[in-house]
């Protein structure tokens, strides 16, 4: 195992493709792809899920990326104590819907938190896809909305990917009024 293979892998996860994996590390796919491969047997796991829509990771693979971000982490401590290398940001990825709400809180947690330590991403998504940036691991965190007519199938789904649902706060249903646009009307 070569370290460069773990950060392989993460932006493989990250994207989703090993051909946009691979130009965003600016190698080659088929390089890129036997990286994978001698990791993967060396380790004697399947790390990842091969279709036409792309890469998902597998059980396996998650719990792997879980291990090797512990020790990419360990390596950048390495680096800023006795290197003079770059220093590897932490990632924090948030995928939603478009609320209005979580754009206010991502920038306030990136203003407060600043750009120095971490790579930020939002990813404004629909519901499913939310739930699956946050089981294959490509966000951290997921906000979604509940309410009376699709709690039932939305906690069935939560719970199918073995994710946990913390409620954030309760709103109220609310309208939204604008000014007349005299651009809209007919």
């Amino acid at each position: 195992m070569r370290i460069q293979q773990l950060e392989y892998l993460e932006k493989i996860a990250a994207t989703g493709s090993i051909n946009e994996a691979a130009k965003q590390l600016y190698i080659s796919q088929p390089s890129l792809s036997q990286a994978m491969k001698e990791l993967e047997k060396e380790f004697n796991v399947q790390l990842f899920y091969r279709s036409r829509g792309g890469i998902t990771l597998t059980d396996a693979g998650r719990e792997f990326i879980n291990y090797s971000r512990g020790v990419l982490d360990q390596v950048s401590l390495l680096e800023e104590h006795f290197g003079q290398g770059n220093v590897r940001k932490r990632v924090f990825s948030v995928s939603a819907q478009h609320y209005a709400f979580v754009v206010h809180a991502f920038v306030d947690l990136v203003r407060e938190i600043g750009g120095d330590a971490y790579q930020f991403t939002l990813r404004e998504t629909q519901t499913e896809n939310v739930l699956d940036d946050i089981a294959s691991l490509k966000s951290e965190l997921g906000v979604i909305y509940l309410n009376g007519f699709n709690q039932t199938v939305m906690r069935r789904l939560i719970a199918e990917k073995d994710l946990e649902f913390t409620p954030l706060f309760e709103a109220k249903p609310h309208v939204f009024v604008g000014r007349d646009n005299p651009l809209t009307r007919k």
